[in-house]
């Protein structure tokens, strides 16, 4: 399947802030200073002098661990073990940068970091749900702030002195397109409302009759002219039914195949007799189609911009990288 080419225009903040999110799994260690052999810290790793400790180690993996269990999937002890090394070198990397955006004196205004919490608390209900996540990540409020200042340094660091040098020719951007087409075939898509009865797979005779018949209804009302939309928010049991049943445009392998189907035989206009999936029982009215094609060059030239730019720069931050191990002092002790 093709993959999508950054569609939208990018900010260049979000733009840095996301190649951070891509290349590490956490934003930012946690850091104390303290001596190796101070007994009361328990150390994961020590990075010139900066203690990363078990307790922000096991944090991750505990995050890590908790998405994959989501998944059904099981984790075996060497899995773990390879998780456990990737989380600590991630986090080894992410204080050299740290420490790299202070000895480039770059300083985070308190206004940035509150800013970002504020944010944060204005995407959930109330305040019990913003203690309640810190709960979920084992965090104190003081702790993510910390976690926010760093992640912002960072940025700002790997902007200044990676990402602004970086410079992205037309014919970068044209030779990219021309040798992957694919990327930019944009299949066939429909424009669809349906109107959904439930009807669970294993339901008997009767109860499937009863609503095959509720929808035959609907269809006299259609018949006598009534609109789709009016009677897909009256009728409907799907989540669209309160936009009128609209499910927007969508492509092959995006629906049920027996939906699909029907609403790509269909002409603009038109609705279908009663279709069966496992979800229940449907009527499906096609709004509009978009034949395939391939997307022009120049609708796809701002975005190809900013997907080589984010290509370039993870390559020289992992290089950047490098060059601030070969040069640091980095003990670890997992």
């Amino acid at each position: 399947m093709p993959i999508k080419i950054y569609t939208g225009n990018l900010l260049r903040k979000r733009f840095v802030y996301s190649i951070i999110v891509a290349l590490f799994l956490s934003v930012a260690a946690l850091t104390v200073h303290a001596e190796k052999n101070d007994p009361s810290i328990d150390n994961i790793a020590i990075i010139n002098g900066s203690v990363i400790t078990r307790e922000e180690f096991n944090r991750e993996i505990d995050q890590v661990k908790q998405k994959i269990l989501q998944r059904g999937q099981e984790i075996s002890p060497t899995q773990l073990e390879d998780i456990g090394n990737k989380i600590l070198e991630n986090l080894i990397d992410l204080e050299l940068l740290f420490q790299e955006s202070h000895n480039n004196g770059i300083k985070v205004e308190k206004e940035k970091i509150d800013s970002q919490i504020k944010a944060l608390k204005q995407k959930l209900p109330n305040n019990a749900e913003f203690e309640k996540l810190l709960t979920e990540l084992k965090l104190s409020e003081s702790a993510l702030k910390l976690k926010i200042k760093k992640g912002i340094a960072i940025q700002e660091l790997v902007e200044t002195r990676i990402s602004q040098k970086i410079k992205i020719s037309d014919k970068e951007t044209k030779v990219f397109y021309d040798t992957n087409p694919d990327f930019f075939k944009q299949p066939e898509q429909v424009k669809a409302s349906h109107i959904l009865i439930k009807v669970a797979p294993d339901a008997d005779e009767l109860t499937k009759s009863e609503a095959k018949q509720k929808l035959r209804q609907i269809q006299q009302k259609l018949n006598k002219g009534e609109e789709f939309a009016t009677l897909a928010k009256e009728f409907s049991e799907g989540p669209s039914k309160t936009n009128g049943g609209d499910l927007g445009y969508f492509q092959r392998g995006q629906m049920v195949k027996p939906f699909e189907d029907a609403a790509f035989a269909l002409k603009p206009e038109k609705v279908s007799n009663i279709v069966e999936t496992q979800f229940g029982y449907h009527l499906i009215k096609v709004v509009d189609k978009k034949p395939e094609k391939t997307i022009p060059y120049e609708d796809v030239k701002d975005n190809l911009v900013q997907h080589l730019k984010q290509e370039k720069t993870k390559q020289k931050v992992k290089l950047y990288i490098q060059t601030l191990r070969e040069k640091a002092k980095i003990e670890k002790f997992l």
